[in-house]
């Protein structure tokens, strides 16, 4: 049997999810309609969750699914109580009102870390019970959601799982991990980016074409896909001719730019590709 792939894997969960908790109750299911992504900076989960919506869409009653995105480095405040309640009236009743329609809706918390922190590790510089709060009010919208709004689909990101406070982690329907890119997907993200400055540069659509771009792939091996990305753009600023006309960009070029690519690891250590 073929392993789903981490992008399968998260549709799957956000169905059944739906499915299950729209025709039993929280008491059978056990289920929050919460799935965690989480893994090295730069691999794609908030790509991942954002357009799982879309991908739902075509598969759900009515053809709709509606995309909330939340920043919770916006709902965090120094002044004291001030994120619990945010964090409160955000989860427990703003989101909750705009779902009373019964559309499917998935609502993305990105970095989820900064707003459900391990509160047995609060730092003792912060407020630690202000951190407290928080948290509890992330719990306390699970738990009311998962049983009022089954029509609601929590994906949270998070680059440091181990900072997550356990309680959050053990209300995840699925925790799964998003691993940095390997040779074949490292050439599909050049391909899709070479493609997306097509729109300015048309001559750069015959370049994502090229089927030599699976060599300068296995140069960027490590790198994750914002590396990937603007390697790209590195390669055009090498040459006064590419930074005036980027549309002239050369696979040489490109691959010159990947094979001295150095990267930036998680662990903050550098690795040099060539």
């Amino acid at each position: 049997m073929t392993t789903p792939s981490v992008k399968d894997r998260l549709l799957h969960n956000a169905l059944l999810g739906l499915q299950l908790r729209a025709k039993l109750s929280f008491e059978v299911t056990a289920l929050h309609g919460l799935v965690l992504l989480y893994g090295s900076p730069g691999t794609g989960k908030t790509t991942l969750a954002r357009g799982v919506a879309q991908e739902m869409a075509p598969l759900v009653s009515g053809g709709k699914v509606r995309l909330i995105e939340i920043n919770p480095h916006g709902l965090m405040s120094a002044e004291h109580g001030q994120s619990q309640q945010k964090v409160y009236e955000l989860l427990c009743d703003h989101i909750p009102m705009l779902a009373e329609d019964g559309i499917p809706t998935v609502v993305l918390l990105d970095e989820v870390e900064s707003m459900a922190v391990a509160r047995s590790a609060a730092s003792l510089s912060a407020n630690p019970a202000d951190v407290h709060r928080a948290t509890d009010a992330v719990l306390e919208s699970l738990d009311r959601n998962a049983a009022d709004h089954p029509n609601l689909v929590v994906v949270a990101t998070s680059n440091f799982a181990e900072a997550l406070d356990e309680a959050f982690k053990s209300r995840a329907d699925a925790s799964i991990e998003v691993p940095m890119p390997d040779a074949k997907a490292i050439t599909t993200i050049l391909k899709q980016t070479l493609t997306d400055f097509g729109v300015a540069y048309a001559e750069l659509v015959t370049l994502a074409g090229d089927k030599r771009l699976p060599a300068v792939a296995k140069l960027l091996a490590g790198a994750d896909g914002r590396q990937v990305r603007k390697v790209i753009a590195d390669a055009m600023s090498r040459q006064i001719e590419t930074v005036l006309n980027p549309g002239s960009l050369t696979l040489a070029q490109l691959q010159e730019a990947a094979g001295s690519l150095v990267i930036t690891t998680s662990q903050g250590g550098r690795d040099a590709t060539a």
